[in-house]
């Protein structure tokens, strides 16, 4: 089964950090782009970060560079998001998606999301 998995969101203090992974399954994730994206309730999907095996690039939203790190574990067919320095702006339900094969590319597989609460 071609699937994306989530974890790692939850309750977390302004100012502290969390780590999401992302593991593929069914598929073998190196071979495509993935991007992160968030959506907040009453909110338009907005973009993360995104990581290009074809291009060697890494993209932030502008909000979230200097704060977010996105990595790869090829080993694992998981890919991480670090976030630090959270602000109660960055609650939202957070995704990650397989991309074929560019950041801009139509999403071949997107995972169930987890949720961000940033809150004291």
């Amino acid at each position: 089964q071609v699937q994306l998995v989530e974890s790692g969101g939850g309750l977390v203090q302004p100012g502290g950090s969390l780590i999401l992974s992302c593991a593929a399954s069914g598929f073998i994730l190196d071979r495509y782009a993935i991007g992160w994206f968030r959506q907040a309730p009453g909110r338009e999907r907005e973009e993360v970060s995104c990581h290009s095996m074809t291009e060697g690039t890494v993209i932030y939203g502008q909000s979230m560079k200097g704060r977010f790190t996105l990595s790869r574990d090829n080993a694992r067919n998981t890919v991480y998001l670090e976030m630090s320095s959270l602000k109660p702006e960055d609650t939202a339900v957070y995704y990650c998606a397989a991309r074929d094969p560019f950041c801009y590319s139509v999403s071949a597989v997107e995972g169930q999301g987890t949720q961000v609460t940033v809150s004291s």
